[in-house]
């Protein structure tokens, strides 16, 4: 007799919890991770990080070339701010949309879409030469990705509360590992004709002097299009459930599909009754849910705006409140920034998690921000004064210090989100969300 899908029983109460609110109650050994599915997952998070990172090293030289600013340096802060930022803004335009649609169709057809919008603003990026063709590009790119949410919500799917914190701090480090590998992109492959003449010496370069880096994050998204298509396997119960719900043949049932990886044959599918669809969104507004989502987006304002202040404060001269670096020191600073989030991520952040709990590293990450913003007028006045001296780097190396702690603030939120989810089903609205 063919296996037979059993459901279990459940409520709808939106205000329970997926996860236990203790991680008392785990059992003692953590469940080993799906390490392909895992991979291929942290795959699709790092392609973001070195999309949105690679233009921070040449952003705002490239701005200052338009037409636009009219060779006056100090609108460059502004239009250079609006092309980062109009990406997040199609993205949270967006990314609700996105997220509950995975709930609907799965999760893996949203990441291919989301996937492929990156690698084709990527590409339209680089050839790009006007301001509206930057700002066009940049909208593809957020309000095609939704991958943002959906990624968090496979990880909490692939995850159980022995191993999740362990998930979840690798997302922190493939952010800081495509830190690192974006602005090197950037900030080494920019105007390749002036650094590398005999290679690119063509005019074709001379016209698109910064499409070689936005070209290569195209083909870090194109290869992780392929993996995702051809390793990643759904982890949605609904988008499962057509495949696996039994048929009855010969007046025997017998099961659809096969081993799907992420769920059996034979096991019991969490909130997996009326998988016609989700939940409504109205019934996620508690405070269970709400909560921890505007923690994380208090945390997210910070950081973006960290994000496009940084590279503006490096590039801008001494007279424009800035410190005049180039693009290669640009890049090589902010890579090792990366470098320094992701080695911290990797050997601390489970550790402290489970001595000190996520709420109270997400106090502190969120705190130090105070203090790194606090340091941008300190740094400016000593180079005003004495320029690039030695105390310059020993207050950047405390603002890179302080952003390893920020870091630790949003892996610590994204364990709270995820645990807020009443059930599987809603998992991409909350994320979404």
């Amino acid at each position: 007799m063919a296996h037979m899908v059993t459901t279990a029983s459940q409520n709808h109460n939106e205000e329970e919890p997926l996860l236990p609110d203790s991680l008392d109650t785990a059992p003692k050994g953590p469940t080993p991770l799906p390490k392909i599915q895992i991979a291929v997952l942290l795959l699709i998070c790092l392609i973001e990080p070195i999309a949105s990172q690679s233009i921070l090293p040449y952003i705002n030289q490239l701005v200052s070339e338009l037409d636009i600013v009219g060779g006056d340096s100090r609108k460059v802060g502004y239009y250079a701010g609006l092309i980062e930022s109009l990406f997040f803004v199609a993205q949270a335009l967006t990314v609700l949309h996105w997220s509950r649609m995975s709930d609907r169709v799965g999760r893996k057809p949203v990441l291919l879409l989301g996937t492929f919008g990156l690698c084709l603003s990527m590409f339209c990026f680089g050839l790009s030469r006007t301001f509206w063709g930057l700002v066009l590009s940049r909208c593809i790119t957020g309000a095609l990705n939704g991958n943002v949410g959906v990624t968090k919500s496979m990880m909490g799917e692939l995850t159980d509360v022995t191993n999740r914190a362990q998930g979840f701090a690798f997302l922190p480090i493939i952010w800081s590992s495509g830190a690192v590998i974006g602005p090197i992109i950037g900030g080494s492959l920019a105007r390749p004709q002036d650094h590398f003449p005999r290679l690119f010496g063509s005019s074709f370069w001379a016209d698109y002097p910064y499409f070689l880096p936005s070209f290569v994050a195209a083909m870090f998204a194109a290869l992780t299009f392929v993996m995702i298509l051809f390793l990643l396997k759904e982890t949605l119960p609904g988008a499962l459930l057509y495949k696996l719900r039994p048929t009855v043949v010969d007046g025997e049932a017998t099961p659809r599909g096969g081993d799907y990886g992420a769920i059996n044959e034979t096991c019991d599918l969490p909130g997996s009754d009326g998988l016609d669809g989700p939940v409504p969104l109205k019934s996620l507004l508690v405070p269970k849910v709400l909560v921890p989502i505007a923690c994380h987006g208090s945390v997210a304002v910070l950081q973006i705006a960290m994000c496009a202040l940084q590279p503006l404060f490096y590039s801008a001269s001494i007279e424009d409140g800035g410190l005049g670096f180039t693009p290669v020191t640009i890049g090589f600073w902010l890579s090792s920034l990366g470098v320094a989030n992701g080695i911290i991520q990797a050997f601390f952040f489970a550790p402290l998690i489970s001595k000190f709990g996520p709420k109270a590293l997400y106090r502190i990450g969120h705190g130090s921000f105070a203090l790194f913003f606090a340091l941008f007028p300190i740094i400016h006045m000593i180079a005003r004064r004495s320029g690039i001296v030695w105390s310059v780097w020993a207050l950047l190396f405390c603002q890179l210090s302080i952003s390893v702690v920020q870091s630790m603030a949003f892996s610590s939120v994204l364990i709270y989100i995820t645990a807020s989810a009443p059930n599987q089903k809603t998992l991409g609205a909350v994320n979404g969300l």
